[in-house]
């Protein structure tokens, strides 16, 4: 794998891959646990959804069915990256909807390259063309979403020709010398690929980097609560993937263990917080509700003064090591009223939902089983733990 990088990444990627990243990161995540130990907090990196436009349609996605979607303006956006490098984090995860489809994308990506960014993103639009570009920018990696086989990829996406549109992004990605990453959302409906001696090594021999697993997590207007993993089976993926790091010569990232094998929530930690294409500020991602907006003040003070965030962080450790929204869903709703934080869905019936859901197993269901691989037991305790490639 560290061959692969040195000798077929373009070389202004990999320089900002090591530093920007790597030591910047480094650096990024001390000053954040010094801010800890003094009683102040600020994220160490956030998630940044820039617009819920998508071309796609995917199951257990919290940006369907909006009543009208949202893009970023670009101002707020600088403001969000500007004031977060005053707190010295430089890293960025670019989501969506599809980020591809934020026209001032690039633009931001160019006028902050002294940062990081991880773009999540379907593929479909990464063309040789864009991954030209993202290879001029140099500070940016690819995480290419790959959900199943030809069958299950129309299904779980919502589109056509899902699966051919997101190899071909990989060959786009990796033939123009970028760090590139795979990630899966693991179902039922895609277990057997995840765990696919064939699949990951093909990736492998492509040139991909890193692969990202992480369970799926129902939400959103299609959650489809069926396709979530048993505890059985969430066990499984957890024993493959302490396995896979010994045997596979890619890195396998999971961002919802620590070193021994137990489950963590980056939110709950306060690592990492969601700002949504509206602004408004969101623990992570698949919680849908918000106290405060970027819009309302700078980051340093609203972080300083939400309390809707400070006992989310305080109360989630007491409860569960995995994700409330999975084991507790009735918690957030009760939580969500007790501050009067507001439904930042998108589609004004999250709290209703989120009543009548079930509690279904997350990653603190399983067993603990500690890494075996010295490597990432010393990068999860020391470095990044939760934070991504990172593992």
């Amino acid at each position: 794998m560290l061959k692969q990088l040195l000798i077929k990444t373009d070389k202004k990627c990999l320089y900002k891959f090591v530093y920007n990243l790597g030591i910047k990161g480094a650096i990024g995540l001390t000053r954040f646990k010094k801010r800890l130990k003094k009683g102040e907090f600020f994220p160490a990196f956030h998630f940044i959804s820039v617009t819920d436009d998508c071309n796609l349609n995917c199951q257990g996605c919290w940006v369907t069915g909006k009543t009208k979607n949202a893009r970023m303006e670009p101002e707020m956006l600088d403001k969000i990256i500007t004031q977060s490098k005053e707190k010295g984090s430089y890293f960025f995860g670019i989501l969506g909807g599809e980020p591809l489809m934020y026209k001032p994308l690039f633009e931001v990506f160019r006028k902050h390259s002294d940062c990081y960014f991880q773009l999540f993103t379907n593929g479909t639009l990464l063309s040789p063309s864009v991954a030209a570009e993202l290879r001029t920018l140099a500070n940016v990696t690819p995480l290419i979403s790959f959900e199943g086989d030809m069958e299950v990829a129309d299904v779980r996406r919502g589109g056509n020709n899902v699966y051919e549109k997101a190899q071909q992004a990989i060959d786009n990605s990796t033939q123009a010398g970028l760090v590139t990453g795979v990630a899966m959302s693991v179902c039922k409906s895609n277990l057997e690929l995840a765990f696919s001696e064939e699949f990951i090594n093909s990736l492998i021999k492509r040139g991909v980097l890193y692969l990202w697993y992480y369970i799926y997590r129902p939400v959103g207007k299609d959650a489809t609560i069926e396709l979530a993993l048993s505890k059985e089976e969430i066990e499984q993926l957890r024993s493959f993937l302490v396995e896979a790091r010994t045997k596979y010569n890619i890195v396998i990232v999971d961002a919802y263990w620590d070193q021994n094998g137990k489950g963590l929530c980056p939110a709950a930690s306060g690592l990492s917080h969601h700002i949504n294409a509206s602004g408004d500020i969101e623990p992570c991602p698949v919680i849908q509700f918000a106290a405060n907006n970027v819009a309302d003040s700078d980051l340093t003070t609203i972080y300083k003064n939400s309390k809707f965030l400070a006992d989310f962080k305080a109360e989630i450790p007491l409860k569960t090591t995995g994700c409330v929204v999975m084991d507790d869903p009735q918690w957030i709703v009760n939580h969500v009223n007790k501050h009067g934080a507001k439904d930042s869905s998108g589609r004004g019936n999250e709290a209703e939902r989120l009543s009548a859901m079930p509690k279904v197993p997350s990653h603190g269901s399983a067993k603990e089983i500690r890494e075996k691989s010295w490597m990432y037991r010393f990068a999860k305790k020391n470095a990044f733990f939760g934070l991504g490639a990172y593992g």
